[in-house]
């Protein structure tokens, strides 16, 4: 029986010495003209900025307080659709554990972390040790390797493909998942009542505390000898209801806002917050689902610990709901599963067709 041959790993090619990077990761001509050296384009302070919403006040007893709170964290979802979080209420003591342990993952030996690599090619399976295949439109690879596995609720993860090595692994991380999805809740009520529904109607929609799944994916993007070549993560947008990413404060991650690329800055304790297409559909385009990308650089190594909220795949038909539609606001998102809208790729956006998807109704 033949024997599966292992991918090269982005991080061994990193390591190899190599000067140039090989033709399968070099992007195409048209995206060559923006990518920029990524500790440049942070230390800009001209033009817009990534907004940052403190959510020390979110449950505060005074309404007046509160809604401030609330009305600054709508305004940034509708306008941008992400945003560094800051007093989000997660202890710095556990996402200190929880970077140490996804640091301690990737600081193993390549033949270590492939003990636990996926199986895309046999079982299809997306979770465990891997490296980006090329399925996007440009047919190009990504400078990435990552760890991914679903995190939360307990009922629907196989901790069996957890590394057990570091030891604080598995705790850290379900401790961070669980208390993450506390917060996840107050957003989703505050998202709610921004649309003028219920608190808790978001939520349902998107199924509630025992269907909605959080996945985690550790992005490792190993230092790059030809940065302006390359790309960490092509140019897409989420297609969940939320992203939660932590990083390990090198830059990389940029957004396209009001036709540019703007690099977000690196913000001490926050975490930012993506709203995806779910949330986006949902509200008929209110809130916004932004295009984004991950530059990489030659002389740090980035890594982001990505949390995707995700609806179930088959049980919840993703449409406007029918308090956001009206005669002059006719639904823009025809009615799909989110199995259904994955595999459409709907939202396999590039700067060019933003502006025609963003325009598109749909009957």
């Amino acid at each position: 029986m033949p024997t599966a041959i292992s991918p090269i790993r982005v991080e061994s090619l990193a390591k190899s010495g190599i000067k140039s990077i090989p033709e399968e990761y070099v992007r195409p001509k048209e995206e060559l003209t923006n990518i920029g050296d990524i500790f440049e384009e942070e230390k800009k302070n001209e033009g817009p900025e990534l907004p940052i919403i403190d959510l020390r006040e979110i449950d505060s007893e005074d309404k007046e307080i509160r809604e401030k709170c609330h009305n600054e964290l709508k305004k940034a979802a509708m306008d941008w659709g992400v945003m560094h979080l800051i007093n989000h209420g997660i202890p710095e003591e556990l996402i200190g554990r929880l970077k140490a342990a996804g640091e301690g993952f990737f600081d193993l030996p390549v033949e270590e972390k492939e003990k636990h690599a996926n199986d895309l090619q046999g079982s299809g399976s997306f979770q465990g040790y891997g490296s980006k295949l090329a399925t996007g439109p440009s047919g190009k690879l990504e400078w990435e390797d990552y760890f991914f596995h679903c995190a939360f609720p307990e009922d629907k993860v196989d901790i069996s493909i957890w590394p057990k090595t570091p030891q604080d692994y598995i705790p850290a991380t379900q401790e961070y998942t669980r208390v993450l999805r506390g917060l996840v809740t107050k957003i989703l009520a505050v998202l709610s009542v921004g649309l003028g529904l219920e608190e808790g109607r978001l939520e349902k929609e998107v199924g509630g505390m025992e269907e909605l799944i959080l996945q985690l994916k550790i992005n490792y993007y190993p230092k790059c000898p030809q940065p302006e070549l390359a790309l960490g993560v092509e140019a897409h947008t989420d297609v969940c209801a939320l992203t939660f990413i932590l990083h390990n404060m090198v830059p990389g991650l940029q957004l396209f806002y009001q036709g540019k690329w703007i690099t977000a800055k690196c913000v001490p304790n926050s975490i930012i917050m993506h709203i995806g297409d779910t949330i986006e559909i949902l509200s008929n385009g209110k809130y916004k689902s932004i295009l984004h990308r991950g530059l990489v650089n030659k002389d740090k190594v980035r890594i982001s610990w990505a949390v995707f909220c995700e609806p179930p795949k088959d049980k919840i038909v993703l449409k406007p709901l029918p308090e956001t539609v009206s005669e002059t606001e006719p639904p823009r998102f025809p009615p799909r599963t989110f199995a259904q809208h994955m595999k459409h790729k709907l939202f396999r956006k590039t700067e060019e067709e933003e502006d025609e998807i963003e325009d598109k109704k749909f009957s």
